[in-house]
């Protein structure tokens, strides 16, 4: 039970009795709130302190002109490329990197031998691969290397990365162009995985190709840390060169293309009737079928014997990517984007029609749509989205998954889940193929800044929709691991050991607990706008990202960076205690009386009024003449005395004494502990005995003097019910149980079951949905 308790009203008070009341906060004063300093580069010429680029800001260029051809008997991939690479660092440079991650599949990289492995009583045809490794001519064949006038150059491949020697030093300002004819054998990527690769439909008798990190790349040379050339293992992904890529695709006659930038010959690849539809689609007010459904099924049943060659032009892009199948739906919508035309664009297989065509190139428009307006407008002329039975993404194209069942029935499971990895992927646009991070250094800058705005899109889409990353509340039970098992956002890709939740959930609910709860939405959108602006293709890293959001808001930010993103604690706010505090009114018909109500509640009362119920005969009862005055006096009662006190005390009051005197204020001292570690604002909801509610917030500089513990007291017009801290759940905090006062028991679940014999081949889990066409 709360007891009251009282507090004199001095003559002082209003000069600094109330300051007096505050305790000392102690020694208890780590580094949480110290400015991050060296834990971040230093400022220099290329990056200003202010996280924008600094006046001497360089980075490299690379073009590429390629021309391949894709062998669908043979499921072979044969190319040769022309790369004009420009120097524009102040550094010369007698060698360059490129990438080769096609070979991350060879037996021989390191990827395949440094994750340990277990035998289970059932193993999938990709576990089996993972323990006996690559037996086939998996990688890529380099035939032939030389300058731009056929001189060959030397060259020497580490794993997934190729050194190219140069015969003479690439100065400053200079360009260097060289020549580079390869094939590759294409991998299964359902069975073995991989960014890219093919998937076989054994009803038909097709693949569908998705080809990714296909061909010898650039490696990027940075002011930061010089030339990325750490090996791709399948999870670091890439950091490219920004650059014009020229791209012909020579395939089957009747496979349909979808790729990176705008297609040149559009007119000589496809039908006049697909052509007809393809004008259509500029002004569409829906998605319009450029690739009907009963073209792609025809297609598929039946394999045309000529070939044709698609080109591809892509302007300022770090990659380039596609698709092609003879058995693809392919539609399309002009989308305006801030008075610009973009054409959102789906390519899709029969089993993925029924939600593909209703939902997903009106996705793509509406992922370009919010992202433009918490980022930059979406710069590029396509936006396409493939169904892959899978995610990942490139520039203006991006491979997703969702396919129905076999009658057209979807779970609602499915629906949303289709839905949110295609604004995920196709927001991947922004994060990091425009502002262009560095994935195999820190993918939370990549995975982490695209799924909060894939949290914004999603909102926006449907306000109830059930987003599995970014509320506070859905990261908690990764927080709440033990600290062994756990791992600072800034940790490199491959030594992440929960992936998902490190990489994706945890910075995605760090920047939705920033722009709602400690920035607001206003501070915290125009800075994050400010960064995308700044670093809109270009090379940032973390302390660009850091140092602009405070630049641009005039919030001192470095507690939060060092807690949610350079440490391992979680959020575990306690209200210890609290204690309610009414003024001494020094009015005895008062103060008398609340003794007398005092007295009653006290032990001896109790067992006085035991006695009395007990039958106790007692002597004074007995014996009258044993009592006197002080037996039948009313020590409770007013006297004169106290009477002419009283008017004395209210006649010294100043007017503002008096205005608090007679305003009848409680005050209420709340203790606070940091269980968790992490500090963090402390939002407080009160609830009155009226019913009413209100709620306030302390900054997290609240913790500044001392990071464990404080109290703070709060003077309330009325009286206080109950106390709730954290009460929408925006804070993460993993101990829900001790946020309130009164203290309340926090329901758990738990499942009522019997043992039974478990049956091979029977699902495990999952409810039972209801499915739509």
């Amino acid at each position: 039970m709360l007891m009251k308790k009282h507090f004199a009203l001095l003559g002082m008070l209003m000069a600094g009795g109330l300051a007096a009341m505050a305790q000392n906060p102690g020694s208890n004063h780590g580094n949480k709130f110290e400015q991050l300093g060296t834990m971040l580069q230093d400022p220099n010429m290329y990056r200003s302190a202010s996280g924008a680029p600094g006046p001497k800001y360089w980075q490299q260029r690379a073009d590429y002109d390629i021309s391949a051809t894709l062998d669908d008997e043979k499921q072979k991939l044969t190319g040769s490329e022309t790369i004009t690479y420009y120097n524009n660092s102040p550094d010369p440079l007698t060698y360059i990197w490129l990438q080769l991650d096609e070979n991350e599949h060879k037996a021989t990289s390191d990827n395949q031998k440094f994750d340990g492995s277990k035998m289970g009583e059932r193993m999938t045809m990709k576990q089996v691969n993972g323990i006996l490794g690559s037996t086939d001519d998996v990688g890529l064949h380099i035939v032939k290397l030389t300058d731009a006038n056929g001189n060959a150059l030397p060259y020497t491949i580490n794993q997934t990365m190729m050194r190219v020697d140069l015969p003479k030093t690439l100065m400053p300002g200079e360009k260097l162009k060289l020549k580079i004819d390869w094939w590759y054998n294409i991998t299964d990527r359902m069975t073995v995985g991989g960014r890219g690769g093919y998937e076989y439909f054994k009803e038909d008798g097709n693949y569908l190709y998705t080809m990714a990190q296909w061909y010898p790349r650039l490696a990027v040379y940075s002011d930061f840390q010089g030339w990325q050339n750490k090996q791709f293992t399948g999870r670091g992904e890439f950091a490219l060169t920004f650059g014009n890529f020229h791209v012909s695709l020579n395939v089957p006659a009747d496979h349909v293309i979808g790729a990176t930038g705008e297609c040149r010959n559009y007119k000589e690849v496809l039908s006049p009737a697909q052509f007809q539809r393809w004008q259509q689609a500029q002004s569409a007010r829906e998605p319009l079928e450029i690739v009907t459904l009963d073209e792609a099924n025809k297609a598929a049943q039946s394999k045309a014997s000529g070939r044709k060659t698609w080109v591809y032009d892509a302007e300022n892009v770090r990659d380039f990517a596609w698709v092609a199948s003879r058995r693809i739906v392919w539609d399309a919508l002009a989308t305006n984007i801030e008075g610009k035309k973009t054409m959102a664009m789906s390519y899709y297989g029969p089993e993925a029609y029924p939600l593909y065509r209703k939902y997903s190139t009106k996705a793509v428009a509406h992922t370009l749509k919010v992202y433009s307006k918490h980022t930059i407008p979406y710069p590029y002329p396509v936006a396409i989205s493939v169904e892959a039975a899978n995610g990942m993404e490139y520039p203006m194209i991006c491979f997703n998954y969702g396919r129905a069942e076999k009658d057209g029935t979807y779970s609602e499971g499915t629906k949303y889940g289709m839905i949110g990895v295609i604004i995920h992927e196709v927001g991947h646009n922004f994060f990091p193929m425009i502002v262009n991070s560095d994935e195999r250094q820190w993918t939370w800058m990549d995975e982490g800044l695209n799924t909060f705005c894939q949290f914004l899109a999603e909102q926006e889409w449907d306000n109830n929709y059930p987003s599995s990353r970014g509320p506070a509340h859905k990261i908690v039970d990764y927080m709440k691991m033990p600290k062994d098992q756990l791992e600072p956002i800034m940790t490199n890709s491959e030594n992440i050991i929960q992936f998902g939740p490190n990489a994706y959930a945890k910075p995605a609910t760090a920047l939705n607990i920033l722009r709602e709860t400690v920035m607001g939405r206003e501070l915290f959108d125009f800075a994050f706008k400010e960064y995308a602006r700044r670093w809109a293709f270009k090379h940032p890293t973390p302390a660009d990202l850091f140092r602009t959001m405070e630049d641009a808001s005039a919030v001192d930010l470095d507690w939060f960076w060092r807690g949610w993103f350079f440490g391992t604690d979680a959020v575990d706010i306690s209200l210890d205690s609290v204690k309610w505090y009414r003024m001494d009114s020094k009015n005895p018909a008062i103060e008398n009386k609340l003794t007398a109500e005092n007295a009653n509640r006290d032990a001896d009362h109790i067992a006085k009024k035991r006695n009395r119920e007990a039958g106790i005969k007692f002597a004074i009862d007995r014996d009258t003449s044993l009592q006197d005055f002080y037996n039948k006096w009313d020590r409770y009662a007013v006297t004169p005395e106290q009477e002419a006190a009283f008017g004395k005390f209210t006649g010294s009051l100043s007017p503002e004494e008096k205005k608090l005197y007679d305003s009848k204020k409680n005050f209420y001292e709340l203790s606070f502990s940091n269980v968790g570690g992490l500090v963090m604002p402390v939002i407080i909801e009160w609830t009155f005995v009226d019913g009413t509610k209100e709620v306030e917030t302390l900054p997290a500089y609240i913790w500044r003097k001392n990071e464990y513990k404080f109290t703070k007291v709060f003077g309330k017009d009325k009286m206080v019910k109950s106390i709730l801290v954290d009460p929408y759940r925006e804070t993460a905090d993993i101990n829900e149980g001790n946020n309130m006062w009164p203290r309340t028991a926090v329901p758990s679940k738990f499942e009522l079951f019997k043992m039974e014999a478990p049956v091979r081949g029977a699902s495990t889990g999952g409810n039972p949905m209801q499915r739509a066409r």
